[in-house]
């Protein structure tokens, strides 16, 4: 859904610059893709490698939103998912990005968390993260031709 449609003009639009975005995985390499997608759109960004640590710079950080690898080591996603709930921190929206396949079932309860906004299997392409996160956080992306055959690096047509 484009901001428009949900009533928000350019003027109304936050710059994503004020917003933090928590990275959660534990493959350093898929870290750094996602930090460079998220990064190239504007927002700044920290990084988790497991579920002890997501938690700890959630309190720290206070990020504006997580995306978060359901796979952790420690804690895995849906412990970390439960004690952002139960320890204050549930408002703070979460998207869910796996490359676990799980069932239809399994997916709706993580769905249902009340802090879920999205839930994605890998691999992932980069301008649905990217659209998502501005949707999500009332954001303006960055002010480039995003047109057809435009140039938006090596991962503008790729995948996460």
């Amino acid at each position: 859904m484009r901001m428009e449609e949900e009533g928000l003009s350019d003027s109304q639009l936050i710059d994503p610059r004020e917003k933090l975005v928590l990275l959660v995985d534990d493959d350093e390499s898929l870290l750094e893709l996602l930090e460079h997608v998220v990064q190239k759109e504007g927002f700044r960004t920290d990084r988790a490698m497991d579920g002890p640590e997501a938690l700890r710079k959630v309190d720290a950080l206070m990020p504006d939103l997580i995306l978060l690898d359901f796979m952790l080591p420690g804690k895995g996603g849906y412990e970390v998912l439960r004690e952002l709930q139960s320890g204050g921190n549930g408002h703070i929206p979460v998207v869910v990005i796996t490359g676990r396949q799980l069932d239809r079932k399994q997916i709706e309860m993580v769905r249902l968390e009340s802090n879920v906004k999205e839930f994605f299997i890998k691999p992932l392409r980069p301008a649905i993260l990217t659209s998502l996160l501005h949707n999500l956080l009332k954001t303006r992306p960055p002010d480039i031709n995003r047109g057809p055959g435009s140039d938006r690096g090596p991962l503008s047509g790729g995948i996460l």
